[in-house]
């Protein structure tokens, strides 16, 4: 199976890629840079360009291309470049495989689970109605580019991302290094779900997306059993063999990561529906063996 993906050199992507040319498939890498190699195609996601043909003979797509969400405070210009690089990203992709007289069969988009915006304890699936906030509004926005591509026939998966629990990306990569040094603790009054999923099932769950055909529109990439923030913290604290008991206070945060924040202390307790009536299997389903497998991880590790 010959498989273009956008983003993949990020967290998710690189470890997608390892595991597809792992067992033997031909990966295609969109990059933004000058191509170093016959596997790369240049695409500039900001002008909304990519040239059909850079798609022609796969038989999928991921789309997993945006600018980092954690990796700046929040100011008006960088809500602009969170916005964009997401929606005019996924608008060329769409509109890219919609133009081929032979479109890949499947196209699997990112999105997030920022979709459904603050939902305190309500347990919240697939069906859950779109939120309120910047994410909520950017994920909407984000999930509606795909449509040239859905309309054009293609199967269509909204990859709707938790938190990926690893220590080489993500929120996690901050939240080890303080837990190691003893600083870590619930954020906030600590009890606003997150909802995880482990580096390994993400990668697994890109891949079960790719070959069920049963699978279209919006699927949660998250694990079954979502936590509160202040469980996340007694098990950091408990696995690192470190304390874990003093809270960060919301204002601190707001300071510290500016309009991110509210996010942050947002609840999200989402559940894996579709995923799981597919017949997807956890490998990590519990936050402590996701935390446990992230340690376990080498270097950049591969997920399978």
């Amino acid at each position: 199976m010959r498989i273009a993906i956008t983003g993949s050199s990020g967290l998710i992507g690189s470890a997608l890629v390892r595991s597809l040319e792992a067992d033997g498939h031909e990966v295609t890498r969109l990059v933004r840079r000058a191509p170093r190699s016959a596997a790369e195609v240049r695409w500039d996601p900001a002008s909304g360009r990519l040239d059909p043909r850079a798609l022609a003979g796969c038989t999928a797509v991921v789309h997993l291309a945006g600018a980092g969400i954690g990796d700046h405070r929040w100011t008006a210009a960088y809500r602009k470049e969170i916005r964009d690089s997401r929606v005019l990203g996924t608008t060329a992709v769409a509109e890219a495989v919609a133009a081929l007289d032979a479109p890949p069969a499947v196209l699997v988009s990112g999105s997030a689970i920022g979709v459904y915006g603050d939902g305190g304890t309500e347990a919240l699936d697939e069906d859950s109605p779109a939120g309120e906030g910047f994410l909520a509004d950017v994920c909407r926005e984000w999930e509606v580019a795909t449509a040239p591509a859905s309309r054009a026939g293609v199967r269509t998966v909204l990859a709707r991302t938790g938190l990926v629990v690893s220590r080489h990306g993500g929120a996690w990569q901050r939240l080890f290094p303080l837990f190691r040094l003893g600083l870590g603790g619930p954020l906030g009054n600590g009890r606003q779900y997150w909802s995880f999923i482990a580096l390994r099932d993400h990668v697994a769950a890109l891949r079960h997306a790719l070959d069920t055909e049963t699978l279209v529109g919006p699927v949660n990439l998250t694990a079954p059993l979502p936590v509160t923030n202040r469980e996340v913290a007694r098990v950091m604290g408990r696995v690192l063999h470190r304390p874990a008991l003093l809270p960060a206070p919301a204002p601190a945060l707001r300071l510290a990561l500016g309009g991110m924040a509210a996010d942050v202390l947002a609840s999200q307790r989402v559940l894996p529906g579709r995923l799981l009536g597919s017949g997807f299997e956890f490998a990590h389903p519990d936050i402590e063996s996701a935390v446990r497998a992230a340690l376990a991880e080498e270097g950049h590790a591969s997920a399978r």
